[in-house]
């Protein structure tokens, strides 16, 4: 059974308890020095392709769901991050409960709570969550935390015990959007 899995069954507080957050050689699984620089060079990725900071590229908003936010804006690509292509997937949050898709698409800076990201790194990152590499960006680009301070970037546990429910084995869910 994947550790995701484990985590979906157990519940984050229990996986966390259980020391399913820490590699085996002590260091933290996620939100490391090594997360936070590879997710440093993944944002002046996503910043560079348009995908986020001032000017990004608008999509049409939609209504979302926790844990992402109230009105969501998702798009799809494929990007190189530190000479090394993969899918990517990002999730525009907006937010406080309450706003509007319209809100959104007359002010979606000023109503932007946070930028959510998968990316498919090289074989071998981490074949048990389908090598995806997660982080969770403030919209200054800066890395949103945990409550005890611990950077929300790398194979972070909260994201793969979700996602590990997803269909399939590629720990992605996909929508319908409407028109």
């Amino acid at each position: 059974m994947q550790t995701g899995r484990i985590a979906a069954a157990l519940g984050l507080g229990a996986m966390l308890a259980a020391g399913f957050a820490f590699a085996q050689d002590d260091q933290p699984a996620f939100g490391g020095e090594a997360d936070t620089a590879y997710a440093e060079a993944l944002w002046n990725a996503l910043r560079d392709a348009g995908y986020a900071g001032d000017g990004a590229i608008q999509m049409k908003p939609y209504e979302g769901t926790e844990p992402h936010g109230a009105i969501l804006q998702t798009f799809w690509a494929e990007i190189e991050v530190e000479g090394a292509r993969g899918m990517l997937i990002v999730k525009r949050n907006f937010g406080p409960a309450g706003i509007s898709v319209e809100d959104v698409s007359n002010d979606p800076d000023g109503n932007l709570d946070s930028v959510t990201v998968m990316f498919q790194r090289e074989e071998g990152y981490a074949p048990d969550s389908a090598n995806w590499f997660w982080a969770k960006y403030l919209p200054d680009g800066s890395l949103d935390q945990t409550p005890d301070g611990m950077a929300l970037a790398g194979r972070t546990a909260g994201c793969i015990a979700c996602h590990a429910s997803a269909a399939g084995d590629d720990f992605v869910f996909s929508m319908d959007m409407q028109p």
